[in-house]
């Protein structure tokens, strides 16, 4: 009798466990974000955040759900995708306002040929795409980013459709959707090297990469997710390391002067 309620109380607890780290894997992704928002939000700059860590996010996410057709994986996964699709957008959404908000002088850009008429965004009418490949992910409205996401999502959608009875091709989808995902850091981190500086960046929301993307490589070995997966995770911790590294040597080491100024646009985030 005892080892029966001892086995109920220890499934009970094993169950528990289960749906908490399910949730971890679900929304632990975003939480990252949630400071940097906050910050751009209250500076009204998002200079010191790389929108390219959204293009980075939005093509592995999209990638892996795709992947999901081919080869099975685990429930929470698929919802943690689709929830920081979802957050990545809103993220491009506050950078695309503030910048216009504070950039008015700035020619404006747009992923799509725009009527004449439109007077907010006076971008001439075109036969084709108003595309620049030096204006690539820099446009001036938001809704040219969900047009970009779109056309990819169906393009993308289309070719594994087509291909989805290759074995070769699912497993490198799924490669190219984890390691894309690995990559995320690198456009900050690039971003902090150009600015030889971390100021705009949230340090909070590096720190939470690090410790998300370990919880996250830890979760890939114990369900046995399919290889590329944890390999991808280690990756993605390496990159997150990095970063920190930036944050002490640009404060230990300053590359360039800080301004004394005080400016509504340009107050930094901590």
């Amino acid at each position: 009798m005892d080892e029966v309620i001892l086995d109920q109380i220890l499934y009970v607890a094993q169950q528990v466990v289960s749906w908490i780290a399910s949730f971890a894997i679900i929304f632990g992704g975003v939480v990252p974000y949630i400071p940097q928002y906050r910050d751009i939000r209250r500076t009204q700059n998002a200079e010191g955040f790389s929108t390219y860590v959204c293009l980075v996010l939005l093509v592995a996410n999209i990638l892996r759900i795709l992947f999901r057709f081919g080869r099975y994986f685990e429930t929470p996964l698929l919802w943690q995708s689709i929830i920081m699709i979802i957050t990545m957008l809103i993220m491009l959404n506050l950078c695309t306002s503030v910048r216009m908000a504070t950039e008015l002088n700035t020619k404006r850009r747009s992923f799509t040929a725009t009527d004449s008429k439109d007077e907010e965004i006076k971008v001439p009418k075109r036969l084709f795409l108003d595309f620049d490949w030096n204006y690539f992910w820099s446009w001036s409205r938001f809704v040219d980013y969900l047009q970009c996401v779109l056309a990819f999502t169906v393009l993308a959608a289309y070719v594994t459709y087509l291909l989805l009875d290759s074995v070769l091709f699912v497993e490198s989808l799924g490669f190219l959707a984890v390691f894309t995902e690995a990559m995320l850091g690198t456009p900050q981190l690039y971003c902090n090297y150009q600015n030889k500086s971390t100021e705009g960046m949230s340090i909070k929301m590096v720190l939470m990469w690090t410790s998300g993307d370990t919880f996250k490589t830890g979760y890939f070995l114990l369900t046995q997710a399919p290889m590329q997966f944890w390999i991808c995770g280690l990756l993605q911790v390496c990159v997150d390391c990095t970063i920190l590294f930036q944050v002490y040597y640009y404060s230990r080491y300053p590359q360039k002067p800080i301004s004394h100024i005080t400016h509504t646009t340009s107050a930094k985030a901590l």
